[in-house]
C-alpha cells in the first residue's frame, strides 16, 4: 500500500509536468513561429522480485517473474517542428520560410540564435531587426530613400530610389538548418540556440539543397491545434484523477489496517 502510494505520487508529478506543457502550446496558439511541445514519459526503475529465466528447479525456468514498477516521470519534451500555416499580411517586412530552415538572428553578446517567426522591423539606422531589436543576420539596411523592398524566393533582397527605376540589390539572406532541430534549446523570445545534440547549423541559399524559401508578406502561424490540445488536455485530466484515486484508495486501506489491528 505504501508503494502504491508513492507510485501514485509519480503519476501526479508527471501528469502535472504534461498538463504544464499542453497549457504552454495552448498559451502559445497565437505566437509567430511557434512550434508545439510533447511531453516524454518513462518509467521508473522495477524492482525484481523473482528474475525472469530463473531456474525455477534444476530442469525449468520461471517463464515471466515477478517484477513491480515504482512509477513514471517526464524525461523530456520534443519539439514539433512541423511546419504552421501560411498566412498572407500586407506588411513588406513580414517573412516567412516555406520549408526548413531558420532566420538567423544576432544576439548583443555576440552569439547567433535562430528563429522561424520573420516579424520584421526596421530600427533608427534603417537596419532589418527582430521585434526585440535584435539584428537580421547576414545585416540588411535598407535605404532612407527607398521606395518599393522587395524579398525573393531564393532570399535576394532589393529595393528601389527616386531617379532609378532599375532595382538594386542591398543584401542576400540566408537561412540555417539542422540535422536535429529538436535538440534546438529554446529561448523565449521566439529564438532557439544551437547544442551538441542539435548539431552545427548548416547556413544556405534558401530555396537550394534542402533549404526552404522564403515568402514575403507572409507569415507563418503556430502548429498548435486547439482541437488536439483540448484532447490531450482531458486525457491529461482523467489520469490525474486516476492517480488520486489510487491515492484515496491505498489511504482506505492503511485506514482499515491501522483501525482493525
Amino acid at each position: 500500500m505504501l508503494g502504491a502510494l508513492w507510485v501514485a505520487k509519480t503519476g501526479l508529478a508527471a501528469q502535472d509536468t504534461n498538463l504544464a506543457t499542453i497549457s504552454n502550446n495552448l498559451a502559445n496558439v497565437s505566437t509567430t513561429g511557434f512550434k508545439r511541445d510533447r511531453a516524454e514519459f518513462q518509467d521508473l526503475l522495477y524492482q525484481i522480485k523473482r528474475q525472469p529465466g530463473a531456474q525455477s528447479t534444476q530442469d525449468s525456468e520461471l517463464p515471466s517473474g515477478l517484477q513491480v514498477g515504482t512509477g513514471v516521470r517526464i524525461v523530456g519534451t520534443q519539439k514539433n517542428f512541423t511546419a504552421g500555416s501560411l498566412q498572407t499580411t500586407e506588411q513588406p517586412l513580414d517573412m516567412a520560410i516555406n520549408g526548413r530552415g531558420f532566420f538567423q538572428i544576432m544576439q548583443p553578446d555576440g552569439t547567433t540564435a535562430y528563429t522561424r517567426d520573420g516579424t520584421f522591423h526596421l530600427d533608427s539606422n534603417g537596419q532589418i531587426v527582430t521585434a526585440s531589436g535584435f539584428a537580421l543576420e547576414p545585416a540588411i539596411v535598407v535605404p532612407a530613400d527607398a521606395q518599393t523592398f522587395t524579398v525573393g524566393q531564393d532570399g535576394t533582397v532589393s529595393v528601389t530610389i527616386p531617379g532609378n527605376p532599375a532595382a538594386q540589390v542591398i543584401g542576400n539572406l540566408q537561412t540555417a538548418d539542422f540535422i536535429n532541430p529538436g535538440g534546438l534549446q529554446s529561448q523565449g523570445g521566439n529564438l532557439f540556440l544551437e547544442t551538441a545534440s542539435s548539431g552545427a547549423p548548416q547556413v544556405g541559399t534558401p530555396g537550394l539543397n534542402g533549404f526552404g524559401m522564403t515568402m514575403q508578406n507572409t507569415l507563418e502561424t503556430s502548429n498548435v491545434s486547439t482541437v488536439e490540445e483540448m484532447v490531450n488536455m482531458i486525457t491529461t485530466q482523467r489520469a490525474y484523477e486516476m492517480n488520486s484515486k489510487v491515492i484515496s484508495t491505498a489511504d482506505q486501506m492503511l485506514s482499515f489496517v491501522t483501525q482493525n489491528l
